[in-house]
Parts: C-alpha cells; structure tokens; sequence
C-alpha cells in the first residue's frame, strides 16, 4: 500500500506541475478565439459567431501575422460575420482545420471552406439561412453573398445543393462518404474536384456534439494471465517529425501531430523505444526533458535510481513493452488523433516484490526444454509476462536456463535459481491536457 500510495504522490506531482506550466503558457484571447503566442502557427475558434466576431478575428490575426492555421469549433452564428471571417481567411490563405470532437456548423462551413488547404476529422455540418424577421429581399441578397463567396472559394456544387436544401430549423452534418465524394477536404496542389454524384439523405434535426521470505505455498493450477501489450503501439506514430521534417508538413498535419494530453501511469515501466537516456532530479524533470523534445513521444523515470549512479530518465519514440514495475512512473504524450488513453490490465511480476532468490519452483514447466531465448533474468521475466499461458518462472543462474511455468506448487530452496510468479495488475491513467 506504501508503494501504491507513493506512485499516486509522485504521478500527481508531474499532474500539478504539467497543468502549472500549461497555465503559465502565453495564450491570449480575442473574442472567441485563443492564441498561444509560443507556438503563434495556429488561431483556434471555440464559440459563436457574433456581431463583432469578425473584429475579433482581426485583432488575432494582428497578434500572429504569421500565422498558418485556423482550427475550427463553432455551433454558428451570424451570417454576415461568418462570411466577412472567411473572406480574411481566403485573403491569407489561411488552412482550416476540425479536429475530431469538435464541429463547425452553419456559418461556421464559410470559414471552413475558405480553407487554402482544409480537413475534416470532426462534424461540419449546413442548412438554410435563418432570420427572425422574414424580409425577402435580405435573404435574396444573402444568399447571393453566400453563393459569391463559397464559388470563390472553389466550393463543391454539392455543399450548396445540401446547404439549401436543408431547412434553417434542421442541421445536415456531411458523412465521412459525403466528404470523401465531395471532396471536402483539400490540399494544396490538388486539380478541382470532379465530385461523385451522391443523393442527400432527407435532411433530419441533428443535435451537435458538444526480496521477501519464501511463502509456503499450497499447490495450485491457476488459470493463465493475459500476456502483456505488444511492443506495438498501433495508435502512437513511431517518432514525433523531427524540426526538418515540420517544414514539409502542412499547417495542419503540423498542428495535428502536436501532443495535447499527457497519460501518467504509476507502477509502469515501458520499455525499449529509447531515444535518450538523462539524469534528473526527480519524475516532474523527467517529464518536462520529453515535452521540450520534439520527438519524444514517451518516458520513464526510474525512482530507486540514486541522482549521479546513472540515467534515471528514459526519454522513448512511442511506449514499446509494458512492465509491471514499482520503481516506474511512465508518461505517454497523446495528438488530437489519438483516442483516450486506456486502463491496461494484465499480469506482471514486479521485479523489486515479486522476485524470491534461490528459490525453485519445481514442475508445471510449460516445455520439457529450457526457454532458449532467455539467457538473462530479465529476457525470462519478461517471457513469462508476455506469455499468455505462463503463470510463473524459475531461471536457474549457473546454467543460464529459463523455465516457463504453467503453474505454482510448493517452492523449494535451490542455490542460485530465482523464482517468481505472475500478479494480476491494474494500471489506469492519469491525464492532463496540455492545452
């Protein structure tokens, strides 16, 4: 429980000093719209669009006249300053972009499509315009405003057939088949699109979405433990671009391969990936030398590593193989792209409490030969953890041999053997969004 309890203090020190660094970022806001003037690449809209929205978008483009990239999440709002916004994002040559979770609705698609190179992994979504007193010709002359501005902006006919067709009182959100027919997102050098013909659905109300003694043992046949993760990581990239390699992105690959969030987990070593090995003075250090790395996408820290016997900081491309370890503290980096960190569940044997040396634990031997690949404690250790029907192991020293246990019966005393045997772990992440 001391061990637990110490993880918890020492995962949420890096929370407290991840979530003060983030505060103390230098972000400003206009209206709706936020900069962070460290990285000024990208003017992010989080709002309505209202009367003097227009103004505000202004003043951030003053703040960050090198700017890049608008990143879009908007419910709507009023016509008229939706298009005055997309007029200065097509001015620029702005890219718009809508991250997965966010939307753009309504008057927000003029922003969107005004877009020199856009993409989107969120909700866009049109209707008809709206006005609370009927005056037709208001409405003739906005529509012809609205159909001026997305034909300069090269705006498949499609959008506007839906767009119209769509009553004010309904929202149609376009379907990934839609967007890729459409050719809705777009990059820079692409021909104009030849769209395929697709049929609307009829168009329906949506709602947007927001070492210890030798124990004595009785014999046992335990069922097998899940094998450990892979050391592949299937959402993660296999590097962070390195600084030469963002000048080939495009703005919006750039700011959607940015990390976001950073997942914590106490009492888990990842290991392999290494891209660095540093000395530190404590787990916050650790995580601050893989957030000013670009390519580090992942750390551990090692916390029984005395500061100056060696690197303690273990800076990694993706997570790789995962240990149950009480020494550890790891922290994951996570883009916009990547789904929610996970609880991983799966059977370790620590290395600092569940090691009894010279101990053998006699039969249940998955083989009737020695694991040939495991000439290390470790490489067996880890055999067996990534083993599925693997419940326990004995490396024998002397021989350099590794036996793989289905099983624990009663231990016996053998002079250089080390024994250990799986637990069923539980590890959650802790998150801190570094926005």
């Amino acid at each position: 429980m001391a061990g637990r309890a110490f993880w918890n203090c020492a995962v949420a020190t890096v929370l407290l000093l991840c979530s003060v660094v983030t505060a103390g970022a230098a972000m400003k806001t206009f209206g709706p719209f936020r900069v962070d003037t460290d990285r000024p690449e990208a003017i992010e809209l989080n709002g309505r669009i209202e009367e003097g929205t227009a103004l505000d978008f202004r003043r951030a483009l003053l703040a960050t006249p090198n700017a890049k990239l608008v990143v879009l999440n908007s419910p709507g709002g009023l016509v008229s300053a939706g298009l005055l916004i997309a007029d200065d994002i097509h001015q620029r040559k702005l890219s718009t972009f809508i991250p997965a979770g966010a939307e753009c609705m309504s008057a927000c698609s003029f922003l969107y499509f005004a877009g020199a190179e856009r993409q989107v992994d969120g909700k866009l979504g049109v209707h008809q315009i709206s006005a609370d007193i009927p005056d037709l010709t208001s409405a003739q002359l906005s529509i012809s405003d609205i159909i001026d501005v997305l034909n300069r902006f090269e705006t498949p006919v499609e959008v506007l057939t839906v767009m119209f067709r769509t009553p004010a009182n309904n929202m149609h959100a376009f379907t990934t088949e839609e967007i890729a027919a459409y050719h809705l997102n777009h990059k820079a050098g692409d021909p104009p699109p030849a769209a395929t013909p697709i049929v609307p659905a009829p168009a329906s109300p949506q709602v947007a979405a927001t070492p210890a003694p030798v124990p004595a043992l009785t014999p046992i046949m335990p069922s097998p433990l899940p094998a450990v993760a892979s050391a592949t990581p299937s959402p993660l990239p296999s590097a962070m671009p390195s600084e030469e390699a963002n000048q080939t992105l495009s703005a919006i690959e750039d700011y959607a391969r940015r990390p976001n969030r950073m997942a914590l987990y106490g009492g888990l070593d990842f290991l392999g990936r290494d891209i660095a090995s540093v000395v530190v003075s404590d787990a916050p250090s650790c995580a601050m030398q893989c957030l000013s790395d670009k390519s580090c996408r992942a750390f551990t820290f090692n916390v029984k590593t005395p500061v100056g016997r060696g690197p303690n900081c273990f800076l990694k491309n993706s997570q790789g193989d995962l240990d149950g370890n009480s020494a550890a503290i790891s922290g994951l980096l996570l883009t916009r792209t990547e789904a929610d960190p996970q609880t991983m569940h799966f059977g370790a044997i620590d290395p600092n409490t569940n090691l009894y040396k010279d101990v053998d634990i006699p039969g249940f031997d998955l083989s009737r030969k020695p694991f040939a690949s495991a000439k290390r404690q470790f490489d067996c250790r880890m055999a067996c953890v990534k083993e599925g029907r693997c419940a326990a192991f004995t490396f024998v020293k002397p021989k350099k041999e590794c036996w793989l246990k289905s099983g624990v019966g009663q231990p016996r005393v053998m002079t250089g053997a080390v024994s250990g045997a799986k637990t069923p772990m539980t590890f959650a992440p802790n998150t801190v969004s570094l926005n």
